[in-house]
């Protein structure tokens, strides 16, 4: 967002209350703040629940750039259309789908969630946003192969969800070790408790501890 002011102009950082709220809790949230600069989260709100899920499915357990690489194999199976319907991908062989380079497993996933999407298990956006966190995980994590923490990141990355904690994440707990100088990770639901400070804005303190574990591997790498 741009506010402009005679011949100048002033872009609001959406997550400026946010960082201010963490970087005020004490000194190691400053010093992180700090270092990283600006928060770069970048939601894709433009998507479809059901093109988020897919997405992160495909992202599951894989560098970024092997899931890039398979996605976009994936979507060149379908000309003419950004992202393939549901039933398009129904109507797609599971041998197909496989030798774009998604496992078995995640091919009944995938499917699953074009079912879904289809029997209405799977909300469109407009409804979606209509819905607590809680409903949405509830009701996505009984589809196939659909955890806990797929959901957590469409709620972050395409509902722009602003007070969500993947306690699972390996990477957000390895960030609370890496900045609080701990000897282990804490535990998820260690993690819940500690994190109830962040609130309302654990989605932007994910991203934050997210920095912090990178830059730490990035520090043992040398």
């Amino acid at each position: 967002m741009t506010v402009a002011s005679g011949t100048t102009s002033t872009t609001i950082d959406p997550f400026g209350p946010a960082v201010a709220y963490l970087a005020d809790l004490d000194p190691d949230w400053a010093s992180l703040i700090t270092r990283v600069g600006r928060c770069g989260l970048q939601p894709k709100r433009e998507r479809e629940p059901y093109e988020a899920l897919i997405r992160a499915v495909a992202y599951q357990q894989l560098h970024a750039r092997a899931a890039e690489a398979i996605l976009n194999r994936f979507l060149a199976l379908y000309t003419g259309v950004s992202f393939p319907s549901p039933t398009s991908i129904l109507a797609t062989d599971e041998s197909v789908l496989r030798a774009c380079g998604f496992s078995a497993a995640k091919v009944l996933t995938i499917r699953g969630i074009a079912k879904g999407m289809l029997d209405g298990v799977v909300p469109v956006r407009s409804a979606a946003l209509t819905m607590t966190d809680e409903e949405l995980i509830s009701r996505l994590v009984s589809l196939r192969g659909i955890g806990r923490w797929t959901v957590e990141m469409f709620l972050i990355f395409t509902l722009e969800r602003p007070d969500v904690l993947p306690i699972g994440d390996f990477g957000v707990r390895e960030g609370w070790r890496v900045m609080k100088s701990l000897s282990r990770q804490p535990l998820p639901k260690e993690l819940s408790k500690i994190g109830l400070a962040w609130s309302p804005y654990r989605s932007t303190a994910t991203w934050y501890l997210w920095q912090a574990a990178e830059e730490f591997k990035r520090l043992k790498s040398k």
